[in-house]
């Protein structure tokens, strides 16, 4: 709340987001399918290509014109600044997909304000798609900003009725829950592997019912958090903790959440 008692708004820095997301969608365009696409080896053994470093160097550039007081967390730099407000950057969620050609990445784009996200932008370009909200304001999809629609997530009221969208399968079977992640599928109605942001984003419009993932870092989260939330649904970590910092994701209906959280607590073990 502000100190006038009335809510804040970021609608400023939501327009921003979508400037960020404009410039980086003309970047990793540009960058896909390219012939000459540069993709290296992340210590952590995963790709990355010229297109992830060019986009989150475009994005931090710009936000250290427009928002120099601000904090900046990327998947692909060292972190800058300090203090209450923090943009939170990755610049191409699906690196997988985006080096094969196949369309379903994303540029993610946070700000948390103490630690709680307050607006985001996700701009899927290959798909033709973007999803964003700040808070207190609801949640959009669309093409632009001046062209959203207000998203909603699905009223089904039990998991046996409901869609389950995730990521792999080896992250679950050593994270200490695989055997009841495997009893979660088996108990849904469906279940289709769709990954990385999309899962969130088809949970914020209701085409899925919820979705979750063993080990994410805060920049695969945090701008999927407050979407989720603003389109009426939870987004926890694994042990129901609200908010993008702990182990793995949860995001759901809201109403299906609590029995998904105990759903995928850890297995028993003798």
């Amino acid at each position: 709340m502000a100190t006038d008692g009335k809510p804040v708004s970021y609608t400023d820095d939501l327009r921003l987001a979508h400037l960020l997301a404009d410039n980086a969608d003309s970047i990793t365009m540009s960058r896909f399918k390219s012939g000459d696409l540069r993709i290296d080896t992340k210590p952590d053994m995963t790709p990355v290509s010229d297109a992830d470093v060019a986009t989150e160097q475009a994005i931090r550039a710009t936000l250290a014109k427009a928002r120099p007081r601000d904090a900046v967390h990327g998947e692909e730099g060292e972190d800058t600044g300090w203090g209450p407000r923090r943009w939170v950057i990755d610049p191409i969620d699906g690196t997988k997909n985006y080096v094969r050609g196949v369309p379903v990445w994303a540029t993610l784009i946070g700000l948390m304000v103490n630690d709680e996200v307050v607006a985001s932008v996700v701009s899927a370009p290959a798909l033709g798609r973007r999803w964003w909200a700040s808070k207190g304001d609801g949640a959009y999809a669309g093409k632009t900003l001046l062209k959203g629609q207000p998203i909603h997530v699905s009223a089904v009221q039990e998991v046996g009725d409901a869609s389950f969208s995730y990521s792999s399968i080896d992250g679950w079977m050593t994270s200490g829950r695989g055997q009841n992640f495997v009893n979660l599928l088996r108990s849904c109605w469906r279940t289709r592997a769709y990954g990385d942001f999309w899962s969130y984003m088809l949970v914020a419009e209701g085409a899925v019912d919820l979705a979750a993932e063993p080990d994410l870092a805060l920049h695969d989260k945090a701008a999927l958090d407050v979407i989720v939330r603003e389109a009426g649904g939870r987004f926890t970590d694994l042990d129901g903790h609200d908010g993008p910092s702990g182990p793995g994701a949860i995001a759901t209906n809201g109403v299906l959440h609590e029995d998904v959280v105990a759903a995928l607590a850890p297995d028993e073990r003798d």
